[in-house]
C-alpha cells in the first residue's frame, strides 16, 4: 500500500514536471529527463543506504519528490520562491504538508553553488536525504553532453562555444567535485569516481575534433 502512495506521488510529481517546463520554457538539460535521471540515481543511493539506514524506508516519498521536482524553483528560469510556490500549491493536494515542507528545506539548500557558499545546511533527521537527493543531482552533471545543451539553449551558444563553456566548467567544478569532498555516501563515492573518469575521455574525444 504505501509503494502506491508514493507512485502516485512521483507520478503528480512528473506531471508537475512537464507542465511547468512548458509554461518556463524549460530547457531539455533541466527538464523531464533529468528529473527522471535523478530521480533513477536517488532511488541507487537510497537502496544502497537503507540497509544501514532503514529509518529512510519512511523517507522515500520526500526523497522521489524532492529527486523530481528539484529545478522547478531553479533561479535560471524562474523566481526562486515562485517556484516553491507553485510547487507547494500543486503537491499539497497529494502530500502531507509536512513533508512538502522538507522537500523545500532539501530542493532550495541542494545547489552546487548554495553549497559551496553556505556549506551543507542542518536538515536533522532529513540530512541523509538531503544527501542523497544532492549528490543524485551531481552525479548527472558529469555527462558533458547535457552542460553543452543548457549552454547553447539558454546562452545562444553555438556548438563550438558552448563545448569551450562546458570544458571550462568542468575543469574549474564538475571534475572538482571529489576533491571537494561534495560525496558522503559509498555508492556516490565509488559511481563518482567512474563517471569522473568517463568525463575525461569524453572531454579527450570531443576536444580531438576538428
Amino acid at each position: 500500500m504505501r509503494i502506491m502512495t508514493i507512485m502516485k506521488t512521483v507520478n503528480h510529481a512528473f506531471t508537475f514536471v512537464t507542465r511547468i517546463t512548458k509554461i518556463f520554457n524549460i530547457d531539455e538539460s533541466h527538464a523531464l529527463k533529468h528529473s527522471m535521471e535523478v530521480y533513477n540515481y536517488a532511488n541507487k543511493i537510497y537502496k544502497s543506504e537503507c540497509s544501514s539506514n532503514p529509518y529512510l524506508e519512511n523517507q522515500l516519498e520526500i526523497i522521489c519528490a524532492s529527486a523530481i521536482l528539484h529545478d522547478m524553483c531553479d533561479k535560471k528560469y524562474m523566481a526562486e520562491n515562485d517556484g516553491v510556490m507553485l510547487i507547494k500549491n500543486y503537491m499539497r493536494n497529494f502530500m502531507p504538508e509536512k513533508h512538502i515542507s522538507v522537500v523545500q528545506d532539501i530542493i532550495t539548500t541542494m545547489s552546487y553553488s548554495k553549497v559551496k557558499v553556505n556549506g551543507f545546511p542542518n536538515l536533522g533527521e532529513y540530512q541523509l536525504a538531503y544527501h542523497i537527493v544532492r549528490e543524485a543531482d551531481l552525479l548527472t552533471s558529469y555527462d558533458i553532453d547535457r552542460c553543452i545543451i543548457f549552454g547553447m539553449y539558454k546562452e545562444n551558444l553555438d556548438y563550438e562555444n558552448s563545448l569551450k563553456r562546458s570544458i571550462d566548467l568542468f575543469n574549474n567544478r564538475v571534475l572538482k567535485y571529489r576533491d571537494d569532498n561534495l560525496f558522503v555516501t559509498e555508492y556516490s563515492k565509488r559511481l563518482s569516481k567512474k563517471l569522473h573518469k568517463k568525463a575525461l575521455e569524453d572531454i579527450s574525444v570531443l576536444t580531438g575534433v576538428k
